[in-house]
Order: structure tokens, then sequence, then C-alpha cells
């Protein structure tokens, strides 16, 4: 509004000081970072930025083919194959079993469960390989040789002997993923709907998302995005029960056998490339256990047969980064994603808030 050119008036207001600023008008977004996609990186994003102070919400729908819903929950630092660590493997394993731990006191739940694997060696020039590597300083920590009659695995033939992956664990992710369902629909920050393209848009100097406003909106829509160097696998995934069997350890040859007690198992997983949203096929059924009957040398009763579609890339690092100024993507997590996903929270949240620069490997950039 002009000034008024009466003298009077301008007389009057120099006796009232300095004008005050003028209140920010603009109208307050609904909430300062909406989330679309509930996965493990959803999930563990949203719980990175409300430890930060922001007002989050999620929107998700449940469907067919999630990868987290019916994953096994391994969290292992080994190549298994080739007996080396996964990429940042102890930087990972540490920053992981902080944030888990510090979430199971937040919910006074149980969900994070240390425990080791045994790597059961299918043949002589592997169980060489294993023990050449135990040698080494790193590997050292990660890794050791089994020993002869070990009560863990009592029961498995192991003709090449075995070797232990120190420092794994299982995450309960049927448990976390109630437990985060349950809090946050039950504050109202997570919403069980559908988001089109078109319930998308510019509002302001932000975004309209279906009902909302929002300065910033992540995706982390895993297998059901569309991403630069997003490569889809499908995994699956068997509980079993095998009665006296007795396992205490997770046991891998060629798959993992997963206890989860009173003699129930979690058995995968399969990788295929190709047709990944078949859902659950018979084939790889037989397969596994085939794989199981093998390994233990007993019959497994089904009482599940899951798939998920994981969401990896082309260099299996996972992909992070803004896609527009208001957008940004957490994705591409993998095999690993329970392993991976608090780091990846962490070190997105610090880029998009903070403006840290993202490290290359994980820049959705190297693949524009």
């Amino acid at each position: 509004m002009p000034r008024t050119t009466d003298p009077k008036a301008r007389a009057s207001d120099a006796t009232r000081g300095p004008s005050l600023p003028r209140p920010d008008i603009r109208p307050v977004a609904s909430f300062d970072v909406i989330i679309i996609g509930r996965g493990i990186a959803g999930a563990v994003l949203s719980e990175t930025l409300l430890e930060r102070g922001l007002r989050v919400r999620i929107l998700d729908v449940p469907r067919e083919g999630r990868a987290t819903h019916v994953a096994g929950g391994l969290v292992n630092p080994i190549v298994v194959r080739r007996a080396l660590p996964s990429w940042r493997a102890s930087e990972m394993l540490a920053i992981a079993g902080a944030f888990y731990r510090e979430l199971e006191q937040r919910y006074d739940e149980r969900f994070w469960h240390p425990v080791n694997m045994a790597v059961l060696f299918p043949t002589a020039k592997e169980a060489g390989i294993w023990r050449l590597h135990t040698r080494d300083p790193l590997l050292g920590r990660l890794i050791e040789d089994g020993p002869e009659g070990d009560p863990m695995i009592e029961g498995l033939e192991r003709p090449y002997g075995h070797g232990i992956v120190n420092r794994c664990a299982r995450l309960d992710t049927v448990r976390f993923l109630d437990a985060h369902r349950e809090r946050w629909t039950g504050t109202g920050a997570l919403v069980e709907r559908e988001v089109r393209g078109s319930d998308v848009s510019r509002d302001g100097v932000g975004l309209r998302v279906c009902d909302d406003t929002t300065p910033l909106l992540v995706r982390c829509e895993g297998p059901f995005a569309r991403a630069e160097g997003l490569s889809l696998v499908r995994g699956d995934m068997l509980t079993v029960r095998i009665p006296g069997l007795r396992l205490k350890s997770v046991a891998h040859r060629g798959i993992f056998l997963i206890p989860l007690g009173e003699d129930r198992y979690r058995v995968g997983s399969t990788f295929e490339w190709n047709d990944v949203w078949t859902g659950p096929t018979a084939e790889a059924r037989r397969w596994l256990l085939d794989q199981v009957e093998r390994m233990t040398g007993r019959k497994a009763e089904v009482e599940e047969h899951d798939a998920g579609v994981r969401p990896t890339s082309r260099d299996r690092r996972p992909i992070l980064g803004r896609t527009a100024p208001q957008e940004a993507l957490l994705n591409g997590l993998g095999s690993r994603g329970m392993l991976l996903a608090p780091w990846c929270a962490q070190h997105l949240a610090a880029h998009l808030l903070d403006g840290t620069p993202l490290d290359p490997e994980v820049d959705l950039a190297r693949f524009a």
C-alpha cells in the first residue's frame, strides 16, 4: 500500500519508530515432507525424518509383488559366493544396528535379532578360498572357520566343512512394518491410497499431492517406480516346517535357511530377472524344496509361498537424489535393503535438508 502524502500523517509516522516487517502471509504447507511408498526405504526414511522434527506424511497402498513384505529380513555383510564383504559392509552394519535398536526402544518392540550364519562349502575349492580369506585383516573380523562339531547347525551335512559369518542379523520385517503401520495410521500420518500422476501438481512454491501440500516429495516406490538405472528381480520365498531339525543358526548353501522357532524356517530365495511379475511359481517352489532336502536330508512342509520383486540397479548400488526441485528419489536397495536403508535415509536427508553433497556412488545422476 502506498504511504500517504498528508504532512500530519507523515509526522505521526515518524514518532512511531521504524516500521515492523510485514508478516509472511504465504500459506503453510500441510507437511514438511510427503513420502510415497512404505517398503523398507519409505518406512526407514519416515522415521529418520521424524527424528529431525519434520512433519511427515506417508501415502501408500499395498500392492502385489512388494518385496519388503515377503522378505526373509536377513542382514548379511558378505557376498557369500565370493567370500568378500558387501559394499561398505562395516559402515552399513554399524549404522543399521544402531538405527533398528533405537527404533525398538521407541516402539517398545523386538524386531532386530543378531545371529551368526553358517556357510556350508559345496566343494573343497570353495572351502580353500574361504580359509584363505579369513587371513585378511578386514575380512577376519567378519568371517572365520566353523568348528568341527558345531551345535548351532547340528544335523546338516557338511563334508567340506563350513565357515561362520559374524555380525549378521534378522530383521523381523512383518513385526516392524505392522508396528510402523499401527503407529503412523494412529497419528493420521499414514494414508493408504494410490497416488496417480494427476494427483501431483505445482502449488505455489511447493507441490500439491492429493489433498495435501508440501515443499518436498520423496518417492520410495520400489519396483513400481520409473527410474533411470533401475533393474527388477523376482525372488520366491517359502515358509516351511522341518520337524526335528533344531537349527539354531542361519545356514547357507545355495539358499538361505533362516530359523524362526518351533520347527519353522524361511527359505530363499530365487533370482529371476525375466517375467518378474508372475508371482510365486511352481518351478521356484520345487527348486527351493530340492535345495532344502539337499542341505538337511529332510522333507519340508510348505506353509506359505510368497514372491516379491526387488528393486536393484544396474551397478548394484542404491539410487538417491533429486529428480526435480521439489522431488527426490530413494530406490534400488536390492536384496540388502534392510542393511542399506538406514544409511541411505540418513544420507538423503542430509543432502536434501543440509545441502550435503551426495556420494557419487549412489547419486542418481550417474545414470543420466
